[in-house]
Protein backbone atom coordinates (compact mmCIF):
# COMPACT_ATOMS: atom_id res chain seq x y z
CA UNK A 1 0.00 0.00 0.00
CA UNK A 2 1.06 3.57 -0.56
CA UNK A 3 -0.35 6.06 2.02
CA UNK A 4 -1.96 9.10 0.44
CA UNK A 5 -1.06 12.47 1.96
CA UNK A 6 -3.09 15.65 1.55
CA UNK A 7 -1.16 18.89 2.01
CA UNK A 8 -3.29 21.44 3.84
CA UNK A 9 -2.52 25.07 2.96
CA UNK A 10 -3.94 28.38 4.19
CA UNK A 11 -3.03 31.09 1.62
CA UNK A 12 -4.13 34.71 1.77
CA UNK A 13 -3.84 35.46 -1.95
CA UNK A 14 -4.20 33.56 -5.22
CA UNK A 15 -0.52 34.16 -5.93
CA UNK A 16 0.50 32.70 -2.57
CA UNK A 17 -1.81 29.74 -3.18
CA UNK A 18 -0.09 29.06 -6.52
CA UNK A 19 3.32 29.09 -4.82
CA UNK A 20 2.14 26.75 -2.06
CA UNK A 21 0.62 24.38 -4.62
CA UNK A 22 4.02 24.13 -6.33
CA UNK A 23 5.67 23.40 -2.98
CA UNK A 24 3.08 20.71 -2.27
CA UNK A 25 3.84 19.09 -5.61
CA UNK A 26 7.56 19.20 -4.89
CA UNK A 27 6.89 17.59 -1.50
CA UNK A 28 5.09 14.76 -3.33
CA UNK A 29 1.65 15.41 -1.87
CA UNK A 30 -1.17 13.34 -3.35
CA UNK A 31 -3.91 15.92 -2.79
CA UNK A 32 -4.04 19.56 -1.70
CA UNK A 33 -6.59 21.11 0.65
CA UNK A 34 -6.96 24.86 0.15
CA UNK A 35 -8.47 26.83 3.04
CA UNK A 36 -10.57 29.38 1.18
CA UNK A 37 -11.62 31.25 4.33
CA UNK A 38 -8.25 33.01 4.48
CA UNK A 39 -8.20 34.12 0.84
CA UNK A 40 -8.65 37.85 0.32
CA UNK A 41 -10.76 37.15 -2.78
CA UNK A 42 -12.14 33.95 -4.29
CA UNK A 43 -13.26 35.09 -7.73
CA UNK A 44 -10.35 33.65 -9.71
CA UNK A 45 -10.20 30.10 -8.40
CA UNK A 46 -9.66 28.66 -11.88
CA UNK A 47 -6.13 30.07 -11.62
CA UNK A 48 -5.56 27.37 -8.98
CA UNK A 49 -7.14 24.42 -10.72
CA UNK A 50 -5.22 25.19 -13.90
CA UNK A 51 -2.02 25.36 -11.84
CA UNK A 52 -1.84 21.68 -10.93
CA UNK A 53 -2.89 18.18 -11.90
CA UNK A 54 -3.28 17.14 -8.26
CA UNK A 55 -6.83 16.85 -6.86
CA UNK A 56 -7.82 19.99 -4.95
CA UNK A 57 -10.08 20.13 -1.91
CA UNK A 58 -11.94 23.36 -1.15
CA UNK A 59 -12.52 24.02 2.56
CA UNK A 60 -14.16 27.08 4.07
CA UNK A 61 -13.98 27.40 7.85
CA UNK A 62 -16.04 30.59 8.17
CA UNK A 63 -17.70 30.18 11.56
CA UNK A 64 -21.33 30.37 10.53
CA UNK A 65 -22.52 28.23 13.44
CA UNK A 66 -21.76 30.86 16.09
CA UNK A 67 -22.58 34.02 14.16
CA UNK A 68 -25.94 32.82 12.77
CA UNK A 69 -25.55 35.52 10.14
CA UNK A 70 -27.55 34.48 7.03
CA UNK A 71 -25.34 36.61 4.81
CA UNK A 72 -22.26 34.73 5.97
CA UNK A 73 -24.07 31.43 5.36
CA UNK A 74 -24.80 32.49 1.79
CA UNK A 75 -21.23 33.73 1.29
CA UNK A 76 -19.75 30.50 2.57
CA UNK A 77 -21.96 28.32 0.40
CA UNK A 78 -21.32 30.45 -2.69
CA UNK A 79 -17.56 30.30 -2.19
CA UNK A 80 -17.69 26.50 -2.09
CA UNK A 81 -19.90 26.38 -5.18
CA UNK A 82 -17.49 28.73 -6.97
CA UNK A 83 -14.70 26.29 -6.17
CA UNK A 84 -16.72 23.45 -7.67
CA UNK A 85 -17.39 25.48 -10.81
CA UNK A 86 -13.67 26.27 -11.02
CA UNK A 87 -12.82 22.57 -11.13
CA UNK A 88 -12.01 21.58 -7.55
CA UNK A 89 -12.43 17.81 -7.36
CA UNK A 90 -13.60 17.88 -3.74
CA UNK A 91 -15.51 20.34 -1.56
CA UNK A 92 -15.60 19.98 2.22
CA UNK A 93 -19.01 20.50 3.87
CA UNK A 94 -19.38 20.64 7.65
CA UNK A 95 -21.65 17.93 9.04
CA UNK A 96 -23.61 20.54 11.04
CA UNK A 97 -23.80 23.18 8.30
CA UNK A 98 -27.47 24.21 7.93
CA UNK A 99 -27.04 24.40 4.15
CA UNK A 100 -25.38 20.97 4.02
CA UNK A 101 -27.98 18.98 2.09
CA UNK A 102 -28.71 21.71 -0.46
CA UNK A 103 -25.01 22.30 -1.01
CA UNK A 104 -24.33 18.60 -1.50
CA UNK A 105 -27.06 18.40 -4.13
CA UNK A 106 -25.65 21.39 -6.00
CA UNK A 107 -22.09 20.05 -5.80
CA UNK A 108 -23.13 16.74 -7.31
CA UNK A 109 -24.92 18.56 -10.11
CA UNK A 110 -21.62 20.32 -10.81
CA UNK A 111 -19.75 17.02 -10.85
CA UNK A 112 -17.81 17.69 -7.64
CA UNK A 113 -17.28 15.17 -4.84
CA UNK A 114 -18.64 16.34 -1.47
CA UNK A 115 -16.61 15.58 1.65
CA UNK A 116 -18.88 15.65 4.70
CA UNK A 117 -16.73 16.38 7.75
CA UNK A 118 -17.51 15.89 11.42
CA UNK A 119 -15.21 17.39 14.08
CA UNK A 120 -15.14 16.80 17.83
CA UNK A 121 -12.72 19.15 19.58
CA UNK A 122 -13.05 17.89 23.14
CA UNK A 123 -12.35 14.16 22.99
CA UNK A 124 -13.13 10.94 21.18
CA UNK A 125 -16.25 8.84 20.62
CA UNK A 126 -17.06 5.17 20.99
CA UNK A 127 -17.26 2.88 18.00
CA UNK A 128 -21.06 2.82 18.10
CA UNK A 129 -21.30 6.64 17.98
CA UNK A 130 -18.73 6.76 15.18
CA UNK A 131 -20.79 4.26 13.23
CA UNK A 132 -23.92 6.38 13.61
CA UNK A 133 -22.11 9.46 12.29
CA UNK A 134 -20.76 7.48 9.34
CA UNK A 135 -24.25 6.17 8.53
CA UNK A 136 -25.60 9.74 8.43
CA UNK A 137 -22.72 10.97 6.27
CA UNK A 138 -23.31 8.20 3.75
CA UNK A 139 -27.07 8.82 3.83
CA UNK A 140 -26.72 12.51 2.91
CA UNK A 141 -24.54 11.67 -0.09
CA UNK A 142 -20.94 12.09 1.06
CA UNK A 143 -18.40 10.92 -1.50
CA UNK A 144 -15.82 11.02 1.30
CA UNK A 145 -16.71 10.75 4.98
CA UNK A 146 -14.39 12.68 7.29
CA UNK A 147 -14.49 12.15 11.05
CA UNK A 148 -11.93 14.04 13.13
CA UNK A 149 -11.68 13.64 16.90
CA UNK A 150 -9.31 14.93 19.57
CA UNK A 151 -6.97 12.62 21.49
CA UNK A 152 -6.24 13.39 25.13
CA UNK A 153 -4.10 10.28 25.63
CA UNK A 154 -2.11 8.20 23.15
CA UNK A 155 -4.36 5.19 23.74
CA UNK A 156 -7.29 7.22 22.37
CA UNK A 157 -5.89 6.48 18.93
CA UNK A 158 -6.50 2.73 19.27
CA UNK A 159 -10.29 2.78 19.04
CA UNK A 160 -10.14 5.21 16.12
CA UNK A 161 -7.71 3.04 14.16
CA UNK A 162 -9.82 -0.02 14.93
CA UNK A 163 -12.91 1.80 13.62
CA UNK A 164 -11.09 2.73 10.41
CA UNK A 165 -10.06 -0.88 9.85
CA UNK A 166 -13.62 -2.16 9.46
CA UNK A 167 -15.52 1.02 8.46
CA UNK A 168 -13.26 1.95 5.53
CA UNK A 169 -14.60 -0.99 3.50
CA UNK A 170 -17.99 0.77 3.40
CA UNK A 171 -16.92 4.09 1.93
CA UNK A 172 -13.98 6.43 1.40
CA UNK A 173 -13.16 7.36 4.97
CA UNK A 174 -10.81 9.98 6.42
CA UNK A 175 -10.55 9.57 10.17
CA UNK A 176 -7.95 10.43 12.82
CA UNK A 177 -7.36 12.33 16.05
CA UNK A 178 -6.13 15.91 16.37
CA UNK A 179 -3.78 17.12 19.09
CA UNK A 180 -0.25 16.12 20.04
CA UNK A 181 -1.55 12.82 21.40
CA UNK A 182 -3.31 12.15 18.08
CA UNK A 183 -0.23 11.97 15.88
CA UNK A 184 -0.30 8.18 15.93
CA UNK A 185 -3.70 8.01 14.24
CA UNK A 186 -2.81 10.84 11.83
CA UNK A 187 0.18 8.83 10.69
CA UNK A 188 -1.25 5.32 10.71
CA UNK A 189 -4.81 6.00 9.48
CA UNK A 190 -3.97 5.16 5.82
CA UNK A 191 -2.32 1.90 6.90
CA UNK A 192 -5.65 0.90 8.46
CA UNK A 193 -7.66 1.81 5.36
CA UNK A 194 -8.24 5.57 5.49
CA UNK A 195 -8.55 7.23 2.08
CA UNK A 196 -5.87 9.78 2.95
CA UNK A 197 -4.43 11.79 5.83
CA UNK A 198 -3.48 15.44 6.24
CA UNK A 199 -0.06 17.06 6.63
CA UNK A 200 1.57 20.49 6.69
CA UNK A 201 4.04 21.63 4.06
CA UNK A 202 6.56 22.51 6.73
CA UNK A 203 6.85 23.08 10.45
CA UNK A 204 5.15 26.30 11.49
CA UNK A 205 2.54 26.10 8.71
CA UNK A 206 0.19 23.64 10.39
CA UNK A 207 -3.53 24.21 9.82
CA UNK A 208 -4.64 21.99 12.73
CA UNK A 209 -3.19 20.90 16.10
CA UNK A 210 -0.91 17.87 15.96
CA UNK A 211 -0.39 18.08 12.21
CA UNK A 212 2.92 16.62 11.01
CA UNK A 213 4.89 17.71 7.96
CA UNK A 214 4.79 15.80 4.69
CA UNK A 215 8.54 15.14 4.96
CA UNK A 216 8.19 13.66 8.45
CA UNK A 217 5.26 11.49 7.42
CA UNK A 218 6.98 10.19 4.31
CA UNK A 219 10.10 9.36 6.34
CA UNK A 220 8.01 7.51 8.93
CA UNK A 221 6.20 5.55 6.21
CA UNK A 222 9.50 4.52 4.67
CA UNK A 223 10.87 3.40 8.05
CA UNK A 224 7.68 1.38 8.62
CA UNK A 225 7.94 -0.20 5.17
CA UNK A 226 4.68 1.41 4.01
CA UNK A 227 6.27 3.52 1.28
CA UNK A 228 9.14 2.74 -1.11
Amino acid sequence: MNPRICASIRPQTISEAQDLIKKAEQSQADLIEIRLDHLEQTKNLTALTKNTTLPLIATNKLDTLTTKNPNIEIEKQQTLLNAAKAGFQYVDIDFFDPTRDKTITKLKQLGTNPIVSYHKFDGILGVSALGEILDKQIAVGAAVCKIVLTAKHIEDNLSVLSFIAFASVRTKLVCFCMGEAGKTSRLLAPAFGAYFTFAALQQGNETAPGQMTIADMRLAYKLLGLMP
